[in-house]
């Protein structure tokens, strides 16, 4: 392969595959400079120049040499004597740098080798570039992936995503997959793409069916308001395979964001808990009011009173005897998930709770549902009591009267 070769399969790349040709040519310089000093390791590094002319598609290559006087001459590699500088030259000094031509034999060698695999090698490196430039710019969006095999020992899925040159294989991990999904080869599954790495082998697609994000994207694709604006998704708490509280708000009057999301007799998110395989979705809506958004987050159940800390984000919930269960959820679940969508940590009462045992001052008082033990003072201890303060400690002050 000849300098005119070279010129010629730098352009053929960068017209059909869009790989810039001067980008490859300091690739090119950059081998030919480093094989010819592997080949000549006494000559320094920098004493070697390889000179591109464009115009003529030439290459060339010469040794800087500094000249020097007959008793300081002692390099013979990286200098010159004076007395051999001004034969080829009068005009020469001592201090001045004389360029020689390397060889065209060797380097044509030299060329040949290095040149081939360089472009070969650039050629590699530069559609892995493409391949990230492509995804990372799909970073935080929903891909249609194919499941092409499931790793028995760990459960992990390797799904193909893209198509032909600027396709890439991601790895969904058991811990980024739904719980009880059942996932098969062959299968075509849309997945939130969290991010994107460069690799040596190639771009590594971090992607994820739990990822809260996933919702969001969907409810944009079905809901043109999401999308275009009208309506704002707040913010996101998810559970993935059981159950997402998803806060919307719009800014307005004459559009309804919990209507919106739903769609005519529910196909919106009809189609949206589908490709979820059934997975539950609360929408509420948004509010500047704490206590009001805090309400509507512990939805189904009805909420009688919030008081919210005056310092930290914390806040107490009061709801009816009959619908704590239904506020604290199978296993807190309720509870916890509007905690993560509100950012505030929630203690619940019953309606029967009397405060002026267990006064509500210090922001650590309502942690108890922010956490998963939320889900154990719920169920036992949180109902016996409220059920004997409402009737022994109310008759007592009667009898002694």
């Amino acid at each position: 392969m000849n300098p005119g070769e070279i010129f010629a399969a730098l352009e053929l790349l960068e017209k059909e595959r869009g790989i810039s040709k001067a980008g490859m040519l300091e690739r090119v310089v950059m081998a030919i400079t480093t094989a010819y000093q592997k080949d000549h390791k006494d000559v320094e590094k920098e004493n070697i120049l390889v000179e591109v002319d464009e115009v003529h598609k030439d290459i060339r290559m010469f040794v800087q040499k500094t000249i020097v006087d007959e008793e300081d001459y002692v390099d013979p590699f990286n200098e010159m004597p004076l007395a051999e500088a001004r034969a080829i030259s009068a005009r020469y000094e001592v201090g001045d740098v004389i360029n020689i031509p390397v060889d065209k034999m060797e380097f044509g060698r030299i060329a040949a080798g290095n040149g081939k695999q360089v472009i070969i090698q650039g050629l590699r490196e530069a559609e892995r570039g493409m391949v990230y430039d492509e995804f990372n710019s799909k970073q935080h969006e929903i891909l249609t992936g194919v499941v092409t095999r499931i790793d028995p020992r760990n459960g992990a899925a390797s799904l193909r995503i893209g198509t032909g040159s600027e396709s890439t294989e991601a790895l969904l991990l058991a811990g980024e997959q739904v719980p009880g999904e059942p996932l098969e080869e062959g299968m075509h599954i849309k997945v939130y793409v969290v991010d994107v790495r460069r690799a040596t082998r190639g771009p590594q697609v971090l992607i994820s069916r739990t990822h809260p994000g996933l919702v969001k994207r969907l409810f944009e694709l079905e809901v043109p308001e999401i999308f275009d604006g009208s309506v704002e998704v707040k913010s996101i708490a998810r559970e993935a395979g059981s159950r997402t509280k998803m806060a919307v708000w719009s800014q307005e009057e004459n559009v309804d964001p919990i209507g919106a999301c739903v769609g005519p007799k529910g196909q919106r998110v009809a189609a949206i808990v589908e490709e979820l395989r059934g997975e539950k979705i609360d929408i509420i809506k948004w509010s500047e009011d704490p206590a009001a958004f805090i309400a509507a987050a512990l939805a189904p159940a009805a909420v009688v009173e919030v008081r919210v800390a005056e310092e930290g984000k914390a806040c107490r919930c009061v709801v009816p005897d009959d619908q704590l269960s239904l506020a604290i959820g199978k296993e807190g679940q309720n509870a916890r998930l509007a905690a993560r969508l509100t950012g505030y940590k929630i203690d619940i009462k019953p309606q029967s709770y009397r405060e002026e045992e267990d006064p509500f001052e210090e922001p650590e008082a309502a942690e108890a549902f922010a956490e998963e033990p939320a889900a154990e003072e719920a169920e036992t201890p949180a109902e016996e009591p409220a059920a004997e303060e409402a009737e022994t400690p109310a008759e007592e002050p009667a009898a002694e009267e």
